[in-house]
């Protein structure tokens, strides 16, 4: 491969690297941390005794969260944006 294209290539592979950043935060302002609706290992990140998303101990645990749609967390049962 000559040096062109490979400038190329990675030119391009930053550009789209931009892009997808650009969605993946456009797409976490759509979203908001609900605790106390996580079945037990399915939780999105830390909890206040674990530092890994999947390690909830329980159902329902009140510290581990899942990231939903804004707006979704208060019509679940259990569901509240703050841990407690």
């Amino acid at each position: 491969m000559n040096r062109k294209a490979l400038v190329s290539t990675a030119v391009s592979g930053l550009l789209t690297l931009g892009a997808a950043t650009a969605s993946l935060q456009a797409h976490a302002a759509e979203m908001e941390k609900c605790y106390g609706v996580v079945k037990a290992g399915k939780n999105d990140c830390q909890t206040k005794t674990s530092s890994c998303a999947g390690t909830s101990a329980k159902d329902g645990q009140t510290d581990a969260w899942v990231f939903l749609p804004k707006g979704t967390c208060e019509k679940i049962v259990g569901g509240s944006l703050s841990s407690s």
